[in-house]
């Protein structure tokens, strides 16, 4: 953000000089000044590697005693440069160092309606960034084209304008966003993540920052004229949290066409009066928050044709979020399995990337094996398993056997962009393909040989029961195979719902 584009392109002449984003996450129970890290951090970086992949977790830095024992990991998140390996010397390191909070729970926001009953509305929730909840969902996130990066340059845009003074009154902008499209698609997660993001990309500026999330259904009162009253009160909740200049904010309205949606009817005369009174004080107090430097508002729809046309107007960013094409389904379901080697729940198998995936399916001369368990019974896997045995094939053991490693993988590959392929034409969203993992578990591996009981025990060196030693793990095309079961089986289902 610091570094125009000159500083990027370089002088002629010469080398150009990208920035890179690091980002340090700091144990609890640290010690060290934020500052000290950072400058440990950069030390170590230009001493000790002569590149810088990215995206990646950086290692050997735990041989430096200070950061060792104050770090807990170190991660090359994102760079302009369009090349994935950069030279050290080509860099400008971005290092932010941050400490997550470590509370679960969110304190919840009540308005009252001001009514003698005492009715109290649990209007928001409010949570402080970054939070441990939200570490790792940013990454997690995949969409077809640059979504986050988007995002990210447009506030980045923001806070330059406005370290520049410009003129509100000849240069404006609203610091609302908007992203719209199907359900299931990540609008509401792209929110929390990009909130986390940039508390941790800010944190120089604002040392703290929340995220407060809207319920928009709650803000329609049963008393008349109330429902107005309750969407001032809450923004002036809201504005009085922007006016401590060190706390950035963060305001997620999920579903906005609840709220602004009504103003059409109301005109109209098929909605209350009141639901118009909600809307124009909503865009009031938008219009109000502009002015402030700490604030940026989020909004999520699924129905676009729903909202308030002067709501839209007011939006920075109208963003269609859509269905994940088969790219993007590769990468998703990718990181799931990879997530689940990890975890030990199946054996260890090297998952490619994308990139590498393509390539074997564009120099592939001959039909592979990928069809190995397709006409597999669920009950002999079952079976198979139960007894400790090798899940069945259509090829002898030897044949089986023949193929090393790397022809495992891209095997696995050309599977997974073929499962990739049949999810993208049902059209399945991000959150159904993440739970396919779970569904595959319940309906075809669940009933096979349970983990050793070994594998489900803490380990005895004092830690807590939240680390288990990995079992031996399913094998990965039993998996594949029984998430092509499942997406089988939900493409029969969607045809009796009529979907």
């Amino acid at each position: 953000m610091e570094h125009t584009q000159n500083s990027m392109m370089g002088i002629e002449g010469q080398q150009p000089q990208w920035p890179v984003h690091i980002e340090v996450r700091v144990k609890q129970d640290a010690v060290a000044r934020f500052d000290t890290i950072r400058y440990y951090v950069q030390q170590y970086i230009a001493t000790s590697l002569s590149h810088i992949y990215l995206p990646s977790v950086l290692q050997g830095w735990e041989d430096v005693p200070l950061l060792s024992s104050s770090v807990e990991r170190i991660y090359a998140s994102e760079s302009p440069c369009p090349s994935p390996s950069l030279p050290i010397e080509h860099t400008v390191l971005q290092i932010h160092v941050y400490q997550p909070s470590d509370s679960d729970a969110f304190d919840e926001l009540a308005t009252g309606s001001g009514r003698t009953d005492g009715e109290e509305v649990m209007a928001a929730s409010v949570c402080e960034l970054p939070s441990s909840n939200w570490e790792g969902l940013w990454e997690s996130l995949i969409y077809s084209g640059d979504i986050k990066t988007k995002l990210l340059n447009y506030i980045y845009a923001t806070v330059v304008f406005s370290d520049a003074d410009v003129d509100f009154n000849v240069v404006s902008w609203n610091r609302v966003v908007l992203l719209h499209g199907p359900p299931g698609t990540g609008k509401t997660s792209l929110c929390r993540a990009l909130a986390q993001k940039l508390s941790i990309r800010l944190s120089d500026r604002y040392p703290n920052s929340r995220l407060l999330e809207i319920n928009s259904h709650s803000l329609f009162s049963r008393w008349f004229s109330e429902s107005g009253k309750l969407v001032q009160r809450l923004f002036s909740t809201v504005t009085d949290m922007v006016e401590d200049e060190d706390t950035f904010v963060v305001v997620l309205i999920d579903e906005v066409e609840s709220l602004t949606s009504a103003r059409a009817g109301a005109m109209a005369g098929t909605e209350p009066s009141d639901a118009l009174r909600v809307v124009n004080a909503l865009l009031t107090q938008l219009d109000k928050l502009k002015h402030r430097k700490n604030v940026l508002v989020m909004s999520t729809s699924n129905l676009a044709k729903a909202i308030d046309s002067a709501f839209v107007d007011r939006a920075d960013i109208i963003q269609y979020v859509d269905l994940p094409p088969r790219d993007a389904i590769y990468e998703i379901l990718r990181s799931c399995l990879s997530e689940l080697v990890g975890k030990g729940i199946i054996s260890e198998i090297d998952v490619p990337s994308l990139t590498q995936a393509v390539l074997y399916e564009r120099t592939s001369t001959f039909s592979p094996p990928a069809r190995l368990l397709n006409a597999l019974d669920p009950a002999d896997l079952s079976r198979s398993l139960a007894l400790g045995q090798d899940p069945p094939s259509e090829q002898p053991a030897s044949a089986s056997n023949a193929y090393d490693q790397r022809d495992r993988s891209r095997q696995v590959a050309l599977r997974l962009l073929g499962l990739a392929e049949k999810c993208r034409k049902q059209g399945m969203s991000g959150r159904s393909l993440r739970r396919l993992p779970v569904l595959a578990h319940a309906r075809y591996i669940g009933t096979m040989a349970m983990l050793p009981p070994t594998s489900l025990s803490p380990r005895t060196n004092g830690t807590s029961g939240k680390n288990h030693q990995k079992g031996p793990g399913t094998d990965v095309l039993v998996w594949l195979n029984a998430m092509e079961n499942v997406v089988d089986g939900q493409a029969v289902e969607r045809e009796h719902l009529g979907h």
